[in-house]
């Protein structure tokens, strides 16, 4: 997996990282099935650790 910004990421960052379109991020969020994600105002940002625990899971999960 890349390595992730030492900042919080944007629904064009996850979607950048994880090779789908922008409108399956928000989907992922409507679903609550993606990374949780948190608002700043009007803005969907993510912490980048919580990505990459939420990735790890998935792999987890996956494997089992």
């Amino acid at each position: 997996m890349a390595v992730l910004p030492a900042r919080f990421l944007t629904p064009h960052d996850i979607a950048e990282l994880f090779g789908v379109p922008l409108e399956t991020v928000y989907q992922w969020r409507k679903k609550r099935t993606g990374p949780p994600g948190f608002r700043v105002g009007k803005h969907l940002r993510y912490d980048p650790e919580t990505v990459h625990a939420w990735t790890n899971d998935r792999m987890t999960a996956d494997a089992a």
